[in-house]
């Protein structure tokens, strides 16, 4: 191979590299003057085929070619990057005296959590604590020392979770009462907010849902007392013209009991609307049941007689109501299931 037969080689690569207008335009020289394909490599890897008197000389000036190419390659490199830096920080420029965007929300507290919260701060103002106490329970505190009797209804399975013979789910908070009453002698004035767990499901309940019930004993408590409790919270709750009603009832661990109504919101205690039509939300009645309630029964006291409960001395009142019912009602959600299906388009509605 005679010498020289790479200078045209060397003029046209020494010519496109000085021409490119791009660092993408020297990758594809690169590869089109020293890549695996490219002749002067092909060159380089058939010395061995060339007689021996020449292939000191061509492999020579081919390494000599093949280095001046990565040397302008690398120069014109460096050279087209600076260039395009600067061409990126002129057009990327951010001007630091613009507002800058809104931050995302950063979410609020579940409809129920705030109801919860609303009805805890209603009571407190009106002189109760609020206690917390085991979703899972024995049946002694959430049955037997409530006069819940061995055969009732409530213990079976059809209404209960049971974990073991004794330990269940509990079903309602009131199991609270009479953990609290064996920590304190009387007076005593709780609210127990919490889970609770029930076999039902429908438009207006759920296997879990949330109670708040309350207990209040001391001397000489009355009928009276609960109901002048329960009208403050009605009008805390639902607005200051609302009224409530007290109707006969029936629970085991309260005698007498009763059930509680509320004048209605929706078409101010009428039973009908402006147009004359009949209230969707009480049905006509005029009333809205909210809760159930009544005087602590004294056979409940001689569970916890060691703690100061004598039904010769003290009087009380215990009442509980569905903390998801309440926000339903207040709200207007139509079904229950819907505070727990996590859809943004209810949940969006009831930001702070």
């Amino acid at each position: 191979m005679p010498e020289g037969r790479f200078e045209d080689l060397r003029s046209e690569a020494e010519t496109a590299i000085a021409s490119a207008a791009s660092t993408d335009e020297l990758e594809g020289l690169r590869v089109r003057f020293l890549g695996r394909k490219a002749a002067l490599t092909q060159a380089l890897r058939s010395i061995g085929e060339l007689p021996p008197e020449e292939r000191g000389s061509v492999g020579k000036e081919a390494n000599e070619v093949k280095r001046e190419l990565e040397s302008l390659l690398a120069e014109r490199t460096e050279r087209l990057e600076a260039e395009e830096l600067d061409t990126r920080l002129a057009e990327d420029r951010i001007d630091v005296t613009l507002p800058g965007e809104p931050p995302p929300p950063v979410g609020h507290l579940h409809l129920v959590s705030q109801t919860r919260r609303e009805m805890e701060d209603i009571f407190i103002g009106l002189g109760f604590d609020v206690v917390e106490g085991p979703e899972v329970e024995f049946d002694y505190y959430n049955f037997t020392s409530l006069n819940i009797p061995a055969g009732h209804p409530a213990r079976t399975l059809m209404d209960t979770f049971y974990l073991a013979d004794q330990v269940l789910l509990r079903t309602h908070t009131s199991p609270m009462q009479t953990r609290s009453m064996e920590r304190q002698e009387p007076p005593i004035y709780i609210v127990i907010p919490g889970r609770v767990y029930r076999r039902d499901s429908d438009a207006t309940h759920t296997p879990m849902f949330h109670q708040l019930e309350g207990l209040a004993v001391d001397e000489e408590i009355t009928l009276a007392d609960l109901q002048g409790v329960l009208l403050e919270f009605a009008r805390a709750m639902f607005g200051a013209e609302r009224e409530i009603r007290l109707r006969s009832g029936y629970f085991p661990f309260t005698e007498p009991s009763v059930e509680v109504d509320v004048s209605c919101f929706r078409c101010d205690g009428k039973g009908y609307l402006h147009d004359g039509s009949r209230c969707p939300l009480c049905k006509g009645s005029a009333w809205i049941e909210i809760l159930g309630s009544g005087m602590v029964d004294p056979n409940v006291y001689g569970f916890v007689a060691d703690s100061g409960y004598d039904p010769e001395k003290v009087q009380g009142f215990a009442f509980g109501m569905g903390i998801d019912r309440i926000a339903l009602l207040k709200h207007g959600v139509p079904d229950l299931r819907m505070l727990f299906e996590n859809d943004l388009r209810l949940l969006e509605q009831f930001g702070a």
